[in-house]
């Protein structure tokens, strides 16, 4: 048998004050009395200015058998619950259920008012960045200068998460290169001359996403992969004024994975290039080592740290047979 109602509405702080839903505001506002721990509930300015009062310092928002008699006679009774939840309040309603002693009890009803949107999470990690930026005396100085070389080692080690197949490590390594995107955003949000922040990096890939994606967002038409490359290559060519088709290859990454970027640009725009002769050195021969990978769709960087990987477990192997 049940004596009137509790709800324990609850919400989100990922998502903008006031924003819930449709169940929230019909229990808000059909409810008896409204009760809240927290007087700065960020949720008070927009229930009052929707005439939803809210009592704050009700002694039934910490007392679980008070809140029980505050339903006698069929009243219903909403608990706004705080960010940190309410255990207190609910361990003692369990409590009272489990004693006994309590004839008739509410009905009690968790609410969800509002729910994280994926990618939520991603504000609390610019919370916590400008919390870490604003008070830890290394991060608080650094620039993204200090930072570059984290950056590489933090691919390095995603690569190697990615080669070695364990989701573990690879959930963790893209996190690690997130924070290093997050953290270089805070720092330029620092800069005197020309600041930009987390959201302007957004904006500026989703708008870069979009532009060289026509086929999905536009009118143009691409049927497989190597279309969507062609295209994507025509797009970014036209967007960035190039001159020639080696433009915008970073000349500072390692040698194979240059020497295999270098050959792809020149066989998308079909220039007929000759590679080198295998007398000419053994920079040359790598080179068209790379050139022929990439023709036979293997990445030469990823070939060649695999077959490292197997040598180097042979070499372990040797040197346990030595010592045996």
């Amino acid at each position: 048998m049940t004596d009137g109602r509790i709800v324990l509405l609850t919400t989100t702080e990922r998502v903008a004050p006031g924003l819930l839903s449709w169940a929230a505001w019909e229990a808000l506002r059909g409810a008896d009395r409204v009760l809240c721990r927290d007087p700065d509930h960020p949720q008070l300015p927009y229930l009052a200015a929707a005439d939803v009062t809210v009592e704050t310092g009700a002694p039934e928002v910490t007392d679980a058998a008070a809140l029980v008699a505050a339903c006698a006679g069929g009243r219903t009774v909403v608990v706004l619950a705080a960010d940190e939840g309410e255990r207190p309040l609910t361990d003692g309603l369990a409590a009272l259920a489990g004693s006994g002693r309590t004839a008739s009890l509410p009905e009690l009803e968790l609410l969800p008012g509002s729910y994280d949107l994926p990618g939520a999470r991603l504000l609390d990690l610019v919370r916590v960045m400008d919390r870490i930026r604003a008070v830890c005396p290394w991060a608080s100085v650094r620039t993204s200068e200090d930072l570059a070389r984290y950056g590489l080692e933090e691919m390095y080690e995603l690569i190697e998460a990615i080669e070695a197949g364990d989701r573990t490590e690879l959930r963790e390594e893209l996190g690690d290169v997130l924070l290093q995107v997050v953290f270089h955003a805070r720092i330029a949000r620092d800069d005197p001359e020309e600041p930009f922040d987390i959201d302007d990096v957004a904006a500026g890939i989703v708008a870069k996403l979009i532009h060289r994606h026509p086929h999905v967002f536009g009118e143009e038409r691409a049927e497989t992969a190597e279309d969507v490359k062609a295209l994507w290559l025509r797009t970014k060519a036209a967007e960035k004024h190039r001159a020639s088709v080696t433009d915008g290859v970073p000349l500072g990454q390692p040698g194979l994975a240059l020497a295999a970027k270098l050959a792809a640009r020149a066989r998308a725009a079909h220039l007929d290039v000759p590679l080198p002769g295998p007398e000419t050195g053994f920079g040359y021969r790598l080179l068209a080592l790379a050139a022929e990978a990439e023709a036979a769709g293997t990445d030469p960087e990823t070939a060649l740290r695999a077959a490292a990987r197997t040598y180097r477990d042979a070499i372990r192997a040797a040197e346990r047979r030595a010592t045996s």
